[in-house]
């Protein structure tokens, strides 16, 4: 059975990314967008970096930013995936020759076939709440807007916690869950225990779709 990959996004401490490191987590994300609660600097995300053992992905989310900023903390927190989640076009993504995924905001007038289409050279498809604000809303969706046949490996987002990543493991099968504030007990925060539930409920997911 395949297993789904789990990205705990938004770390600004050591301790929070030891802990979520130690329960086995398969990337780990930082925001390098200025205005997000949870935002660090490109030196501090490579502070943090540099705690990530290998053969767990170091992910860097931006939002609409300038290219050589892009560059710059993509070098110096030698990331393995960059994530955008603002309005950037195909080719911007493909210009940094690095591995990367697009988040889309989700309401009822999304065309995801379309953003499936038109980032094609994406490595995944990150979908998300609609919100007015940029770097993800934190919120649910209404996930019966996913469309069969996508096109693009699916990555879950938007409001996910320990109480409701199980049923979404097992009704959407996505190939990844990207989390966030629901393991958090404050914004940038991260609640190791609340990990270690996401983390189980992941797996009773799993379990529930097998079976």
């Amino acid at each position: 059975m395949r297993r789904t990959r789990i990205k705990v996004c938004g770390f600004t401490r050591e301790a929070d990314l030891d802990g979520a490191l130690a329960l086995g987590v398969d990337a780990v994300g930082f925001v390098l967008y200025p205005p997000s609660p949870r935002a660090v600097s490109i030196a501090r995300a490579a502070e943090l970096a540099r705690r990530v053992p290998p053969f767990v992905s170091r992910v860097g989310l931006f939002v609409n930013e300038a290219p050589e900023v892009v560059e710059q903390a993509a070098r110096e927190a030698d990331l393995d995936l960059l994530q955008f989640h603002g309005d950037e076009s195909p080719e911007y993504c493909e210009r940094f020759g690095r591995p990367w995924i697009k988040a889309v905001r989700v309401r009822p007038e999304t065309d995801l076939l379309e953003c499936a289409r038109l980032y094609r050279g994406a490595r995944g498809l990150l979908l998300d709440a609609w919100s007015e604000a940029w770097g993800g809303s934190g919120k649910r969706f209404d996930w019966t807007l996913i469309p069969a046949g996508l096109g693009l490996p699916l990555i879950l987002s938007g409001g996910l916690d320990p109480d409701n990543v199980a049923d979404a493991v097992a009704n959407i099968r996505p190939v990844a869950v990207d989390v966030s504030s629901g393991v958090e007990s404050g914004k940038g925060i991260k609640d190791v225990a609340r990990v270690a539930a996401f983390i189980s409920g992941v797996e009773h997911g799993e379990a529930r779709s097998a079976g």
